[in-house]
């Protein structure tokens, strides 16, 4: 298969993730709407409106990708499944993943899988995403000893990773989420407890790894940390508006 059927591939996968994404949004919004639209009855009532009302806007924001793009890996695993990852879970009509959440277990494969230790994926796609538009596409081929698994793999090359590696800096933060490297992604999936400590030179992305560990966290230990939420401490008004920009994109 050619450079330009891959990349038509890619593009019909993510422009129906948009298209289900779009559909899930509209539908929370009808049914948030149509719960405030229920005016008056006891206490009891007006406190399971609330609530109801609360959790559609909870789930209108876990349906948010802050501008950026939803969708920027794939991985094809030894077993022959395949699923493609982004900012947050989108699933079809019969609740089939079209894109799984970058937080999920199962996506930690994509940051930790290595030629050593593949971790079952036979390969991991890199997707350069301008918004909705795949413009590139990157392969690793990390197992070579799959049986039949690489057979009719075709393998693409547009650099995407290196792209997002070398993208100008702007002086304004941006998320890692597409190339968290292996030491990174330890960092941000370690335990709750206890204490985590980042270290680095400067520009070394600790304060990214960080905000990545907190969107984590909000969604590995939702139950727990939902009603007390994550503290982030800044030096500055500045950063602290910096945080607010990078955060509503990890989901």
């Amino acid at each position: 298969m050619s450079r330009s059927s891959e990349l038509a591939l890619e593009q019909a996968h993510v422009d129906r993730a948009y298209a289900r994404l779009a559909e899930l949004r509209e539908k929370v919004d009808t049914w948030r709407k149509e719960v405030l639209l229920q005016g008056g009855g006891t206490f009891a009532n007006r406190f399971e409106r609330d609530r109801l009302s609360d959790a559609f806007a909870s789930r209108a924001g876990d349906l948010e990708v802050g501008g950026e793009a939803l969708c920027f890996g794939r991985l094809d695993l030894v077993d022959g499944n395949t699923f493609h990852l982004g900012r947050v879970s989108v699933a079809d009509e019969d609740g089939d993943p079209l894109v799984v959440d970058w937080r999920a277990p199962a996506a930690a494969a994509f940051y930790r899988a290595t030629p050593l230790e593949p971790l079952g994926v036979v390969r991991r796609r890199h997707l350069l995403c301008r918004g909705p538009e795949v413009v590139a596409l990157d392969d690793d081929l990390l197992d070579l000893d799959a049986d039949g698994a690489v057979e009719g793999l075709e393998l693409v090359g547009e650099a995407a990773l290196l792209e997002a590696l070398g993208r100008r800096r702007t002086g304004r933060m941006s998320d890692i989420v597409a190339t968290i490297q292996v030491d990174q992604d330890h960092a941000v999936r370690a335990p709750l407890a206890g204490v985590v400590v980042v270290e680095g030179g400067p520009g070394t992305g600790k304060t990214a790894v960080a905000l990545h560990r907190a969107a984590y966290l909000l969604y590995a230990e939702r139950v727990l940390l939902e009603e007390q939420g994550i503290l982030v401490v800044g030096p500055s008004p500045a950063f602290c508006r910096y945080v607010s920009q990078v955060l509503p994109s990890l989901g």
